[in-house]
């Protein structure tokens, strides 16, 4: 059967963004779906003003102040130019969009690489390399949890409400974490391999996990049984996002394209070619638009530090 597809993936275009001196680590979309924030190994964040359907260049601000790499980045999911950073500098940063200047920082006790904000925009979390999780009051900008894990913790995230966190681990294993207690309350047996990502349904049904066995899984919220599989990476998922209306996930890893599937058949609909590994892959809160960032290199094989977004009418 031919699947029918809403969106007219095949007529749409990539538009590359270019700024940053060393690879993009991560990509962000505000909370309102007009801003894009880039992380990079440059040691900066940027951001970057993206017109849903306009032409003009995008202009970037950069946000500047970290001394090590800025693997990760989250916007404020109730204000739409805030956004924290974190780094392999062992801080925290929060900064203000619109003047790119760092209002509140906090010192940690590792080398970060995953930060998250809880729905209602009142904790962020932030996971280091040392498998420890720190919960940060946003308006104290201080730690009000600190917990270290006795395994490998990839990605972390909250679920909609704020009530349960997950954890995905190197043992293949989902753990789930009542909040604000961190008190187990479950662990799925996931995948055959270590779980990279995870992401939340923007409608709150599902989530959805991204392995090393080079599957993701799809698991309905509720029920905490995995519904479906898609299968059309072949190599480790290291990034995985749902667009704004739940229909579509995109999925990446070292295959030199982003799959996009229908979440309800597990069908590819589309395939986006791209030059490199993918490190990020964030649909828009509100448009079709993909942003990904990846470890493209130029002929030299130095690194580009470009990032790119799929879903424009013209390239």
């Amino acid at each position: 059967m031919e699947e029918t597809t809403t969106v007219p993936f095949k007529n749409l275009h990539s538009r590359e963004y270019q700024g940053h001196k060393k690879k993009v680590h991560s990509v962000a979309w505000n909370c309102i779906g007009t801003k894009l924030a880039s992380g990079s190994v440059d040691q900066t964040a940027r951001i970057w003003h993206i017109e849903p359907h306009g032409h003009g260049k995008a202009k970037d601000i950069e946000l500047k102040g970290h001394t090590d790499s800025v693997d990760q980045l989250c916007w404020d999911p109730k204000h739409a130019d805030l956004i924290a950073t974190a780094s392999g500098d062992k801080t925290v940063r929060l900064w203000d969009a619109r003047s790119g200047k760092c209002s509140q920082q906090a010192e940690l006790s590792g080398e970060n690489i995953n930060i998250t904000y809880k729905p209602d925009g009142t904790h962020i979390a932030v996971g280091n390399r040392d498998d420890e999780l720190t919960i940060l009051d946003v308006r104290k900008f201080k730690a009000m949890h600190k917990r270290k894990f006795g395994y490998e913790v990839n990605e972390i995230a909250w679920n909609m409400t704020g009530d349960m966190f997950f954890l995905t681990t190197g043992n293949g294993t989902v753990e789930v974490l009542a909040y604000p207690s961190l008190r187990a309350v479950d662990t799925l047996m996931a995948h055959t391999a270590g779980c990279y990502c995870i992401a939340i349904d923007p409608l709150g049904r599902y989530f959805a996990v991204g392995s090393a066995d080079s599957l993701v899984s799809l698991w309905d919220i509720s029920e905490m049984l995995c519904v479906r599989t898609f299968t059309k990476l072949e190599w480790p998922v290291r990034t995985i996002s749902f667009n704004h209306t739940g229909e579509y996930i995109a999925s990446a890893s070292e295959d030199l394209f982003i799959d996009i599937s229908n979440v309800q058949t597990g069908r590819s609909v589309h395939q986006i070619p791209c030059r490199a590994a993918m490190n990020s892959v964030e649909w828009n809160p509100k448009y079709n638009l993909l942003a990904y960032a990846g470890d493209d290199k130029n002929k030299y094989q130095a690194d580009e530090g470009v990032f790119r977004i799929f879903g424009f009418e013209s390239a």
